[in-house]
């Protein structure tokens, strides 16, 4: 486990800093900063605002997941499945929440609702080839390993 500090500040004062749930948490809770109840409609997607901005340190990206309690209870989740923060990025870092259920669903003011994991990534530089190696499995895929 490493550990890293990574500078936040806060844009509204009612934002709550990220915080792990369990010692060996890898995602921190990120929590909505808004002032009253926010509804969602069936298959609604709506920012929502953490009042957060940070220096991701370069090389790192922060990497927002769902909260597999508010999927799983209320049916909310990143509308964009997994959201990317840049280490260059220095706005407000946003939770585009999609409802996937068939009810109207509501989150309130300072409730956790999604996860923020802090990883490293490899910048790739892509050549242009005539060949790849081959490989046994080859071109196989969708469901080719389990065949």
């Amino acid at each position: 486990m490493i550990n890293a500090k990574i500078a936040v500040k806060k844009l509204h004062s009612n934002a709550v800093l990220p915080t792990y749930g369990s010692e060996y948490a890898a995602g921190a809770d990120l929590s909505a900063c808004i002032e009253q109840t926010e509804t969602f409609a069936p298959g609604e997607t709506k920012l929502i605002p953490t009042g957060l901005a940070m220096e991701i340190p370069a090389g790192y990206a922060g990497l927002i997941y769902a909260r597999s309690g508010l999927a799983s209870k209320k049916g909310l989740a990143p509308a964009n499945k997994v959201g990317v923060v840049d280490a260059d990025y220095r706005g407000e870092i946003m939770v585009a929440l999609h409802n996937h259920s068939n009810a109207p669903v509501s989150i309130e003011p300072k409730e956790r609702i999604a996860q923020l994991v802090i990883t490293p990534y490899l910048t790739a530089h892509f050549e242009e080839t005539e060949q790849l190696s081959d490989t046994v499995r080859g071109e196989g895929g969708f469901g080719s390993t389990g065949a």
